[in-house]
């Protein structure tokens, strides 16, 4: 039996049960009036039980969040991956300016000499390129490289938290959503134009889930949609690519996935999309993309791997290395989380300006 985590108690170490619950969570979370009692079914176990169960796992920073995942790009949000260089010295205050826009979801430090790494969404009014321009100008980093997804062969974390599976897996398209949710990406999507009944759903539905025997009933409260019309909202914006999926997302470290690295890859341009598809197969492989080359980042393929240590990691890409033949490639691994977090669509998204934000004051020597 699982015991009752606190901060001055060791790490908690989720049991059996909960590993199911974690998997199943993250897998398919059910868009229904009482999920936690169709997932207690699933499981075997009571409602109650995995209400106990999930309130003690975030109690715990095993769980991060359970809401929904949005494709930006069909919400007409533009996106991109970002690098910059910064001298070390110049690193800390460098990302304190860029987390401060909220359209930055993910800003790491990563080891190699572009040493910060982050995802930046910005609404249809917005210029990508002049966002990322004006960020630049007030962090002052020595280079930046944007880095748009080309082609998307995975996207979709799914951490195994029994932890009894083959880190060198690979899984079929039936198998994983990530794969599944691939096969649907366009490099231009269509936009269609959302009604004020979707907007709501979709603010809604971004927040993070009470854990509550009827969620659906207590995150509607208050606005102008009933719970059954949310759940309606919310499978036809599952139906129409706009919502990727619903589900829980964990604290990696805190489930037990203390390593992960984004291994990127020098791949001949002819063979991209076979060595794109064979790469996203393997299960501990969560995200990848083709992404833009430049003269000093000649890597075309980028693939987010999460494993428990960083010698998983490691056999995950040697794996990948034998199987494709790439054997040029670099790995990338993560330091300092300096944010990570949703991007809150239709959200207050003209009421903020990158010309708001702090400069960093440049000292003599990142001046040289």
């Amino acid at each position: 039996m699982a015991t009752q985590p606190s901060a001055s108690e060791s790490p908690y170490r989720p049991d059996e049960l909960e590993q199911r619950l974690l998997n199943e969570m993250q897998r398919a979370f059910p868009l229904v009036a009482r999920p936690f009692a169709e997932l207690a079914e699933r499981i075997g176990t009571t409602e109650d039980e995995v209400l106990s169960r999930v309130e003690r796992l975030k109690t715990a920073r095993i769980v991060r969040q359970i809401s929904a995942i949005f494709d930006s790009r069909k919400l007409g949000y533009r996106t991109s991956l970002v690098a910059m260089r910064f001298e070390p010295e110049a690193l800390d205050e460098g990302a304190g300016i860029i987390s401060l826009h909220p359209g930055v979801s993910h800003n790491y430090e990563r080891r190699h000499p572009f040493n910060l790494w982050f995802t930046i969404a910005v609404p249809p009014q917005r210029e990508l390129e002049e966002e990322v321009a004006a960020l630049a100008r007030k962090a002052q980093p020595v280079k930046t490289w944007m880095l748009p997804t080309i082609k998307l062969f995975k996207i979709g974390v799914n951490l195994d938290a029994t932890g009894q599976s083959d880190i060198t897996a690979v899984e079929k398209d039936e198998e994983n959503i990530g794969l599944r949710s691939a096969r649907s990406w366009q490099s231009d999507p269509e936009i269609r134009r959302l009604d004020d009944d979707e907007l709501v759903a979709i603010r809604l539905l971004q927040r993070d889930l009470p854990v509550v025997s009827e969620p659906f009933a207590a995150l509607s409260e208050g606005s102008p949609i009933n719970p059954s019309r949310l759940l309606a909202l919310a499978q036809g914006l599952l139906a129409g690519g706009q919502l990727r999926r619903f589900a829980a997302v964990l604290h990696h470290r805190q489930a037990g996935f203390r390593a992960n690295v984004m291994a990127v890859w020098v791949v001949p341009e002819a063979r991209i999309d076979e060595v794109g598809g064979v790469m996203a197969t393997f299960k501990a492989v969560s995200h990848c993309y083709k992404r833009p080359v430049y003269p000093d980042w000649p890597y075309s393929v980028f693939t987010m791997i999460h494993a428990r240590h960083k010698d998983e990691c490691e056999e995950v890409v040697a794996a990948i290395s034998e199987r494709t033949g790439i054997t040029d490639y670099a790995l990338l691994y993560s330091g300092k989380e300096y944010k990570k977090t949703r991007v809150r669509y239709f959200v207050d998204d003209d009421q903020f300006s990158v010309e708001a934000l702090p400069e960093r004051v440049v000292g003599p020597a990142s001046q040289a």
